[in-house]
């Protein structure tokens, strides 16, 4: 299950940031709306995806090689200390869907420093996900764990 829902939060976030830009650009609540709906969703699914990585992780040790296994480990080291920034994200796109309701100035601050906090969430998914592709693939190997 990992590895079919495993792109969705490092997807979700890129059209997320994409979407952003684009309603920060021309100004509009609706945008800006369907951009937090975006980032939202797409930071509330790195739960099922770091769930079912932890899942897998065992039986993913048990097929991979020395190398490989470390390579794994590293990826879930990573994945266990950076998977918070996805739910702060989920929280401050949840604030920017519902602050606005009341106080409508907030909108578009909340809409760029949204937009600063998914850019460097995006980052980390990079960054948890980049070990994660020389597990089982020894043609990505080109240093050490």
């Amino acid at each position: 299950m990992h590895v079919l829902i495993n792109p969705m939060p490092v997807y979700g976030l890129s059209m997320g940031v994409v979407a952003m830009i684009v309603a920060l650009a021309y100004r509009r609540r609706p945008a800006i709306v369907a951009a937090f709906i975006l980032l939202f969703l797409a930071g509330l699914s790195a739960w099922p995806t770091y769930h079912y990585g932890q899942a897998a992780y065992d039986r993913v040790k048990s097929m991979s090689d020395t190398v490989g296994g470390q390579w794994l480990d590293e990826h879930m080291a990573r994945a266990e200390k950076l998977i918070y920034a996805f739910y702060v994200l989920a929280g401050v796109a949840a604030a920017g869907l519902l602050a606005p309701l009341k106080w409508p100035r907030t909108s578009t601050p909340l809409a760029s420093g949204a937009l600063v906090l998914a850019m460097v969430t995006l980052g980390i998914g990079g960054w948890i996900s980049y070990p994660a592709g020389h597990v089982r693939h020894k043609e990505f190997r080109f240093e050490p764990p």
